[in-house]
């Protein structure tokens, strides 16, 4: 049984490739991070080297052996300095030695398996001379060798690269698809699965993370009291704040972009309350501050400020200046009626 959930096409892609044996050398999965790439790349893994009649069995003990990540067939290859969450930290890359590494163990014969499989994740991170080296590997595929490629966004991978592969996307899952999988196959309490689900944009890994580690909701918590109070601070608080998240950049990038993300979902939240559309947010569980917050903002504040929170995102992406990235942010978020009111009585 293929060990991902909810990724049908995808799988039966596979399935049938595995059946008529015409597998490709290389595969380029796309996907949001915990969508699913990992474990159908582990699951492929499996299918190759399973020894039972329907594969991947999950039982067998090559299948246990890659699961585990002891096989002597299946490589991973990744960012070799992460910080303590896993995130990437800035201006580090997938090195031409990793690869060079590789091409070494491939030109060598299946040690315990029938196939060799190698998975480079985030692979839009291989350096400029990673990615070359690698694509002279790709142009002359080596039998029972096989190159899965897992990426967040294919269009920072060089178009050589990228078209020496057979593109396999997966898809978010829908809402209900995430909250059912949670109950049936981890019992998670019901109304939590609903809030997971939701908060996970159908990218179940991220869901069952959360289920498992109490810790991610309580980042959540914090960072959401955060954004509350950033909502009614003076602007020399703000400034404060955005030279503290720019200090933060430099150690973490994928920590402050969640946080926008947060910010986005929260601001998108209340966009739909105040269409009228509350079934529908994301952050369920604070629903109430979410009806009482709408009110102090116009319509037209909470879109341009939604604007104002992708365009940030994408300029730290380009890597401009970050503080002055977040200090416009800052400036642009919209005044409540509380601090309106504060400044006409200060005049």
């Amino acid at each position: 049984m293929w060990p991902v959930i909810g990724q049908d096409r995808a799988v039966s892609l596979l399935e049938q490739s595995l059946r008529k044996d015409c597998l490709a050398h290389a595969y380029l999965f796309v996907g949001p991070a915990h969508v699913g790439k990992m474990t159908l790349a582990l699951g492929l893994a499996q299918a190759l080297n399973c020894a039972a009649a329907e594969r991947p069995c999950g039982r067998c003990p090559s299948c246990q052996k890659i699961a585990s990540a002891k096989h002597a067939d299946v490589q991973v290859v990744g960012l070799r300095d992460k910080g303590e969450a896993g995130e990437t930290r800035p201006g580090v890359e997938i090195s031409i030695d990793q690869v060079r590494q590789v091409q070494h163990a491939a030109s060598l014969p299946p040690f315990e398996g029938r196939h060799k499989v190698f998975i480079i994740d985030r692979a839009e991170l291989l350096s400029t001379e990673a990615a070359n080296c690698l694509l002279k590997t790709l142009e002359e595929p080596v039998g029972k060798v096989l190159f899965i490629l897992l990426t967040m966004n294919e269009r920072l991978l060089p178009l050589t690269v990228v078209s020496r592969c057979q593109r396999v996307e997966l898809r978010p899952l829908a809402v209900g698809e995430v909250e059912a999988a949670l109950v049936r196959n981890w019992d998670v309490e019901p109304a939590k699965a609903k809030l997971l689900a939701r908060l996970s944009h159908g990218c179940l890994g991220w869901a069952v993370a959360a289920a498992l580690d109490g810790g991610l909701l309580r980042q959540r918590a914090e960072r959401l009291d955060e954004l509350l109070d950033v909502i009614d601070a003076d602007y020399d608080e703000r400034f404060a704040g955005a030279a503290q998240w720019a200090t933060q950049f430099a150690q973490s990038r994928d920590a402050i972009r969640e946080r926008l993300d947060l910010w986005l979902d929260w601001w998108r939240d209340l966009l739909l309350v105040k269409a009228g559309a509350s079934d529908n947010v994301v952050n369920i569980d604070r629903l109430d501050t979410l009806i009482s917050l709408a009110d102090r903002f116009s319509l037209a504040q909470t879109k341009t400020f939604i604007d104002s929170i992708r365009a940030a995102g994408v300029q730290l992406r380009l890597n401009a200046n970050p503080q002055l990235v977040l200090e416009v942010l800052m400036l642009s978020m919209p005044e409540t009626e509380r601090r309106s009111a504060a400044g006409r009585a200060a005049v």
